[in-house]
C-alpha cells in the first residue's frame, strides 16, 4: 500500500477528531488517520505540496488546485512546505509511516503549529497540538 499526503496532511492527522469540509471528507480523513495511528500497519506516503488523497474527497477540491477561495491553494501550499521544510523531508519522495511517525514525535512540538499553522481555520480549536502533544508522550 501506498498513500499521498500533503506536508500539512502529515501533521493533521494526529490531532484529527472527526471535523472537516463534508461528510466526505471526513470519512477519507477519517480511513487515513486510522491508517496512520494503527501501529500494526507500515506503508508507504509520499509527500506532497499539491492535493493529495484526502484532497480528493474535499469540496474545495478544483481538480488542480484548492479553491476554497482566492488565496487558498496557495495558503495551503505553503503550510505544506513549512511542514515538510520542518520535517526536513523532500517532497514528492516515499517515506515509511513509521519514520514519519516517529520525525514528527521528536521535531514537532505543539507550539510550533503556531508558525507551521498559520491562518488554519482547524488550529484554533486545538486538538491538533493536543494530538501532536500525545504522539510526543507516546514516543
Amino acid at each position: 500500500m501506498e498513500r499521498t499526503l500533503r506536508g500539512h496532511h502529515l501533521l493533521c492527522v494526529h490531532g484529527f477528531q472527526g471535523m472537516g469540509y463534508s461528510p466526505g471528507f471526513v470519512r477519507k480523513m477519517q480511513e487515513i488517520v486510522d491508517d496512520i495511528r494503527d501501529e500494526e500497519k507500515d506503508f508507504a506516503i509520499r509527500v506532497r505540496v499539491d492535493l493529495d488523497e484526502a484532497c480528493g474527497a474535499c469540496p474545495h477540491n478544483g481538480e488542480t488546485k484548492c479553491i476554497a477561495s482566492e488565496q487558498s491553494d496557495e495558503h495551503v501550499k505553503a503550510m505544506d512546505r513549512r511542514g515538510i521544510d520542518h520535517l526536513q523531508l523532500e517532497k514528492d519522495k516515499l517515506y515509511r509511516k513509521s519514520k514519519l511517525v516517529e520525525w514528527t514525535a521528536q521535531r514537532v512540538k505543539p507550539d510550533d503549529l503556531d508558525t507551521l499553522c498559520k491562518g488554519c481555520s482547524w488550529l484554533s480549536y486545538g486538538v491538533c497540538k493536543a494530538g501532536i502533544q500525545r504522539l510526543r508522550e507516546k514516543l
